[in-house]
């Protein structure tokens, strides 16, 4: 059977099958960054606070979650948060595994990397901020939450834009290690018809100028979005 009939979409192709995994991909990588983005937000606002605790328990997370491998942290998130809902059913009286689905698993995993990272680029992008203007919002007598959506919010978004497309690539590709749990995103569609067909060159090829497709589609969008935001900016 030549490649193309392989990656087509007849009765003996998976070009379909592909599609979705990337589509798959593209949704857990979404919601892990979204995850993300709130974890990373916390953090940075911890680190930011000034407070002993707010600042230890941040360089924690922080340090936790940069240093342990990725496909670790994904069998913690999987079976802890498996192994949590088991004990939780059990003591309501169920008897059984209870297994968390797998698109949530990934989701968390991939959000609680990624929210290490985002931490450090929310906070960066903060400390970018002028301080007078903060210093001119205070003195108009602008409470914390009106500053925080006029000014801070809308700036720290502004500078953060090209760390964040960075950090979407990395979740993107994380996402492949979600595989092991079962989730049929594009790595594990690619594995599955390389197991099937025994050409595993063909697919694995398929698989990365898939990836190569999204990554450089999130490229444009990212720069598309710091082009907008920064309108009206001097340019170095």
């Amino acid at each position: 059977m030549q490649w193309f009939d392989l990656l087509g979409f007849g009765p003996k192709g998976w070009g379909l099958a592909l599609l979705q995994g990337a589509g798959m991909t593209v949704l857990v990588s979404i919601a892990g960054l979204a995850i993300g983005a709130l974890l990373g937000s916390l953090v940075a606002w911890s680190r930011l606070s000034g407070s002993w605790m707010g600042g230890a328990l941040g360089e924690s997370y922080a340090a936790l979650f940069r240093g342990l491998p990725e496909l670790l942290i994904i069998y913690f998130v999987y079976f802890g948060s498996s192994g949590l809902l088991t004990a939780i059913g059990r003591a309501l009286g169920y008897e059984g595994f209870l297994g968390v689905p797998p698109f949530i698993a990934g989701a968390l995993a991939v959000g609680v990397i990624s929210g290490a990272y985002q931490a450090e680029v929310f906070r960066g992008a903060y400390r970018a901020i002028s301080r007078g203007e903060l210093e001119a919002a205070r003195a108009v007598g602008m409470g914390r939450w009106l500053m925080f959506r006029r000014i801070i919010a809308p700036q720290v978004l502004r500078f953060a834009i090209p760390g964040l497309g960075n950090l979407w690539q990395v979740a993107l590709k994380d996402s492949s290690l979600i595989s092991v749990t079962g989730l049929a995103e594009l790595m594990r569609e690619a594995q599955v018809a390389a197991g099937s067909t025994r050409q595993p060159f063909v697919f694995y090829v398929a698989g990365g100028a898939l990836y190569l497709v999204l990554t450089s589609i999130s490229d444009r969008v990212f720069e598309a979005a710091e082009r907008r935001a920064t309108r009206g900016m001097k340019r170095a």
